[in-house]
């Protein structure tokens, strides 16, 4: 990650999900519709629990995002994580809404032993 110090980073443990793979087309009525998979909801649940540094900051001003992602191997593509986590963010009112952002730094790195997310909110 950039230099930053150690107490301003949230860790969230756990492998981060890829948007892309994360919903099933289900039939309501005469229409489909998209449904969250179980592995969705439960890294929702536990990134939830996780994030007490962001967790009803509701941040509102436009802010900067930083973010490293720690994959237990190198399939995963970065950009599907980031939709994921900057949606959870909303949905747990870190932040009020994801088009504040203005800037993302990601980087991806691989830990099979030790998937994660390491991310700093910088509001401006």
């Amino acid at each position: 990650m950039i230099e930053f110090n150690k107490e301003e980073v949230q860790v969230i443990l756990g492998n981060v999900p890829s948007k892309s793979n994360c919903y099933r087309i289900i039939k309501l009525g005469n229409h489909a519709s998209l449904a969250k998979t179980a592995a969705l909801k439960k890294y929702e649940e536990s990134f939830a629990l996780q994030c007490g540094k962001y967790r009803n900051a509701n941040i509102d001003a436009l802010f900067e995002f930083y973010v490293d992602v720690y994959y237990p191997s190198k399939r995963p593509d970065l950009d599907n994580g980031m939709k994921i986590i900057l949606d959870i963010l909303q949905k747990i009112k870190g932040i009020s809404n994801d088009n504040n952002c203005i800037k993302i730094v990601a980087q991806k790195f691989i830990d099979k032993e030790n998937p994660r997310c390491e991310f700093i909110i910088k509001p401006l």
